[in-house]
């Protein structure tokens, strides 16, 4: 009877062992049939199938990246004060223009007073000196004098010459013009005055804080010369080149474009294996802020690559595919790899595998819902 028992049993796992097989290759046997279908002889002729083999042909494309708004260094301006001083009075708030020349700033302190003075008093001393020079130097071409005396004279000349130029160069660094300065003009005010046109892209300080020679004041941006930052990766890089036209725009109003052209390409990678080429606009348009995100479009020269019509692509699953012609009757279902589009042709990247064969450029749709509800 133990025997007995023990033979069902075995019969039992065997069978089961044999129905799992079978299930598996079943399911094998689906997953590979599930990329191919077949038509009947009516179908096909109300599907209004076409097939056709790649073409050869011209095709130029048009390079998409993304990028921002960048101004070069040279066009940053950050504003401080050399001296230090009180910060007076201002105006200036983020996004303000200005222009070369106005006013940015008032600031005071008691240390400009003291400069003044000592340049004013450096400048009367040095007139003293220079005609005791002249006279000493008058004095010894008749011998009067001694040489020694025309030396101590001619010494303290060039003291009081090198002493007042430094007061002016001083004087100079907080924008006091030191050949408009006399005793009437002494004042313990300075105005900082912008270098550019531009405008303000910060503002560090408040009215009454006292600036120390170390802090910025204001940055200021140059806008006459902003460029555009695209990132490009490195197997697009050989496509580019100085000169190369970019049209630009933002999400914000893609209808507005922006030419601009290569002026450099960089010339090291970033880990994510792109690097930086730079565009300068044609023309500056106020609406355009460094850091602004932006849309580049790069239309490359034309290459030779192989095609087929835009009706033979189908978009399934984020993936593209075409249907290519196994008997006259059954297509299979292959994944494509495209690239550039143009007047209706579409660039296969990886045409290796569809070399020589018929693919469906009519009807591809039909082909489509018919796999799918066959599988369903």
């Amino acid at each position: 009877m133990k025997n007995i028992i023990l033979s069902i049993t075995i019969l039992s796992i065997i069978g089961c062992g044999q129905k799992e097989e079978k299930k598996t290759v079943e399911t094998t046997s689906k997953s590979v049939e599930s990329s191919i279908v077949s038509l009947t002889q009516a179908q096909i002729s109300n599907a209004e199938i076409q097939t056709n083999n790649l073409i050869k042909k011209e095709i130029s494309s048009l390079l998409k990246l993304n990028g921002k708004i960048d101004v070069p260094p040279q066009n940053l301006i950050s504003i401080s004060v050399p001296m230090g001083g009180y910060l007076k009075s201002t105006e200036l708030l983020p996004g303000r223009m200005v222009r070369k020349g106005q006013v940015l700033a008032i600031l005071e302190d008691q240390q400009y007073v003291k400069m003044q003075q000592d340049y004013l008093l450096a400048k009367v001393k040095l007139k003293v000196v220079e005609g005791e020079y002249l006279r000493q130097r008058e004095l010894n071409s008749s011998k009067a004098s001694s040489d020694k005396i025309l030396q101590l004279a001619e010494g303290e000349y060039r003291n009081a010459k090198i002493n007042l130029k430094a007061l002016e160069e001083n004087l100079e660094l907080i924008g006091i013009n030191p050949s408009r300065l006399d005793e009437s003009k002494i004042s313990k005010k300075i105005t900082i005055t912008s270098p550019i046109n531009g405008y303000v892209s910060k503002v560090n300080a408040n009215i009454g804080k006292y600036l120390t020679p170390s802090e910025v004041l204001f940055e200021l941006v140059n806008v006459s010369d902003i460029h555009l930052n695209i990132a490009v990766f490195e197997k697009d890089l050989a496509h580019l080149e100085i000169g190369q036209k970019v049209i630009t725009y933002n999400n914000s109003n893609p209808e507005k474009k922006y030419e601009t052209e290569i002026i450099l390409i960089g010339h090291s990678l970033s880990v994510d294996k792109n690097t930086e080429v730079h565009c300068h606009f044609k023309k500056y348009d106020k609406n355009l802020v460094p850091g602004m995100y932006m849309n580049a479009e790069i239309e490359l020269k034309n290459k030779v690559a192989q095609t087929i019509t835009e009706n033979a692509i189908l978009r399934y699953g984020n993936k593209d595919y075409v249907f290519v012609s196994l008997t006259k009757s059954k297509f299979e279902m292959i994944p494509v790899e495209i690239g550039a589009r143009e007047n209706g042709a579409v660039e296969i990247v990886n045409f290796e595998d569809l070399k020589n064969q018929s693919i469906v450029i009519n009807g591809a749709y039909s082909l489509l819902m018919k796999l799918k509800n066959t599988e369903e």
